[in-house]
């Protein structure tokens, strides 16, 4: 709704440019606690109560139009209450889930999540922005009652069992552990596509809209169109990592080098309508990459005991490198204009493609290899 709430007057770009960032940021926070405390209580606690809060404070927002310290409060709640969901869902469905199925379960909610965005763009486009925000606090509320029913009922009948694999944890100790699953390297990976898929995507309409010409309602109506595509790509990318072996890094290692070609087609392309299909496929791209990360390496996570932990602190350094970046993108833009910009989106992806490469598989490999010889 960015392009109509400019437009109505009630927030300038800088504002929303604070807003979101401090949005991204107290959900990067959010995540960090929630995801640490997601490992210690049922998870229906914290998804009901987190849909629940976060329909609140979105009902609240509209009515702080023009009043930018109270609005970027209430939005940052918002993004700490929405932090209560995630990392617990992963938990819960890793381990109560065979593992092949965890992941197809965990695609399809990421497939969810990223189809949220397009049914927003819809109703932006149909709607004023102060109505977006009220229909989707209805949304949130009723789903929070729903999820805490059906949660409720499932654990009755042994479907959603807890607390299966603390003693791993405590014997092997979370944090030594974790190391040793490389969420060092995950976690580049996720600070990455978290840029992308968060902070980009959040900008896209402006860019289509200033640095393609096309008037405000043209550049809702592709940002619905453009993300409803964006937003296939998790189904694609279980064909793609299927079809690869179930390869995990070779996978994601494919998804950026695909992003980094798209985005440099981006760069040379100046017709508008090819110039949005390059960068929708380089999102895109970029996105698959993501949905290995959260969809099979996050459960490949539950003998540790710290799904929630881990899938938490992903989602931190994802939206803290999204709130950095949706603060300086507008400055970026200014300043070295949205075709460099670009360049800057390229680049970033280039460095998620050599940070993919286990480095210690492949020396492995070429030793090994050479033993054979």
């Amino acid at each position: 709704v960015t392009p109509n709430i400019l437009s109505s007057g009630a927030f300038s770009e800088s504002d929303i440019g604070t807003m979101s960032s401090v949005y991204f940021a107290a959900y990067a926070v959010g995540q960090l606690i929630n995801g640490f405390i997601g490992d210690r209580i049922k998870a229906k606690y914290m998804i009901s109560g987190g849909l629940i809060l976060a329909g609140i404070t979105n009902f609240i927002f509209p009515y702080m139009s023009g009043n930018v310290l109270g609005a970027t409060a209430v939005y940052g709640l918002t993004g700490f209450s929405l932090a209560m969901i995630y990392a617990p869902m992963t938990k819960i469905v890793s381990e109560n889930t065979e593992p092949i199925y965890a992941v197809r379960c965990s695609f399809g909610y990421t497939f969810a999540s990223f189809f949220a965005t397009p049914t927003a763009g819809l109703l932006a486009t149909f709607l004023a922005w102060t109505s977006v925000f009220t229909v989707s606090s209805s949304v949130l509320a009723v789903m929070g009652v729903v999820a805490f029913v059906f949660f409720t009922l499932f654990e009755r009948r042994g479907i959603v069992k807890y607390g299966q694999y603390e003693n791993n944890a405590k014997e092997q100790g979370s944090v030594k552990v974790l190391f040793e699953h490389s969420i060092v390297r995950f976690t580049v990976i996720s600070v990455i596509t978290g840029i992308i898929r968060t902070s980009v995507i959040f900008w896209l309409p402006t860019y289509i809209n200033q640095y393609l010409n096309f008037s405000e309602k043209e550049a809702t109506g592709i940002y619905t169109g453009a993300t409803f595509i964006i937003s296939l790509m998790s189904l694609i990318a279980i064909v793609i990592y299927e079809f690869l072996g179930r390869r995990r890094d070779f996978t994601i290692i494919v998804m950026f080098a695909a992003s980094v070609m798209f985005f440099f087609l981006t760069y040379l392309i100046s017709s508008p309508w090819l110039n949005i299909v390059f960068i929708v496929l380089a999102i895109m791209a970029s996105n698959g990459a993501a949905a290995i990360l959260w969809s099979v390496y996050c459960p490949s996570l539950r003998d540790t005991g710290r799904v929630s932990t881990a899938t938490g602190f992903l989602d931190f350094a994802s939206y803290m490198a999204a709130a950095v970046a949706n603060k300086g993108f507008p400055g970026a833009v200014e300043s070295i204009g949205w075709g460099n910009l670009i360049l800057v989106w390229c680049g970033i992806v280039l460095v998620g493609l050599f940070v993919s490469i286990p480095y210690k598989n492949v020396k492995n490999f070429i030793t090994n290899r050479g033993m054979e010889i």
